[in-house]
């Protein structure tokens, strides 16, 4: 009689691992430290820098203009320690021999590291409670800027995904995925694209600025939820996510 086949990894596993991820971001101070920075940065850019509170408008746009920068910083520190970490540690190999695949652990891992960004972002909701108390707001398009801002984070995790993945120092880790984020943030804005069009020319300048965090944010800002931006958004996150873990299983 030949044996029967090995059960598939089950998704308790998975959920332990979800579990496991997303409490280790708030097992040291640094996670607090991260959290409080990104809504200290996200308030004073909003009111201070994008005037807010003078423009008289009851409108979040000023305050999710700022979040592309934002989020190429806190993206990358969050996801510098995917996989630097366990491979710094030693324990990479340890966590392979769980009842899980590489891909689930990757899953995991991502979607730890995702939530932990929307903790950070759910923490930013008494700005849009303190606009509806002085104005009269659109909710949907307040809603509609929320759920953009988490997708722009998604594409930033993605790329610091693979930037853990190539390496086992999470500062090194931290700078390469912030230094890719930060170049998607700057394509789409106006001096970097009188740049862009003196290199590839007015033709292409069009293309190339459709890869940029801002420019497919900006209809969320404005109430509208186009199929586009959500591919490429997720796309984006994915794609890292897919690319990371092909980096890990060939290591």
């Amino acid at each position: 009689m030949t044996s029967p086949a090995p059960a598939a990894p089950g998704l308790k596993p998975f959920a332990a691992m979800l579990r496991r991820e997303f409490a280790g971001y708030f097992r040291t101070p640094l996670a607090y430290v991260f959290l409080a920075v990104f809504n200290a940065f996200a308030v004073s850019l909003a009111f201070f820098v994008g005037g807010l509170y003078e423009s008289g408008v009851a409108s979040l746009d000023r305050f999710f203009l700022y979040h592309p920068w934002l989020w190429a910083f806190l993206a990358p520190a969050a996801g510098a320690r995917l996989w630097a970490e366990e491979r710094r540690q030693g324990t990479l190999e340890l966590l392979l021999t769980w009842p899980i695949t590489v891909w689930q652990a990757a899953l995991g891992k991502f979607l730890a590291a995702w939530l932990f960004l929307a903790c950070a972002l759910l923490m930013t909701l008494p700005v849009a409670f303190t606009v509806g108390w002085l104005g009269d707001p659109d909710w949907g398009v307040i809603l509609s800027g929320y759920a953009g801002s988490l997708l722009c984070a998604g594409a930033c995790l993605g790329i610091a995904a693979i930037a853990s993945a190539l390496t086992r120092s999470q500062v090194i880790a931290f700078v390469t995925g912030f230094l890719a984020c930060f170049l998607l943030v700057l394509v789409g804005y106006g001096v970097f694209d009188e740049l862009l069009a003196g290199a590839f020319g007015s033709a292409g300048i069009d293309e190339i600025r459709r890869l940029g965090l801002w420019r497919n944010l900006e209809p969320f800002t404005l109430g509208l939820i186009d199929a586009r931006p959500v591919a490429y958004f997720l796309s984006v996150a994915f794609a890292g996510l897919g690319l990371s873990t092909i980096i890990v299983e060939r290591r």
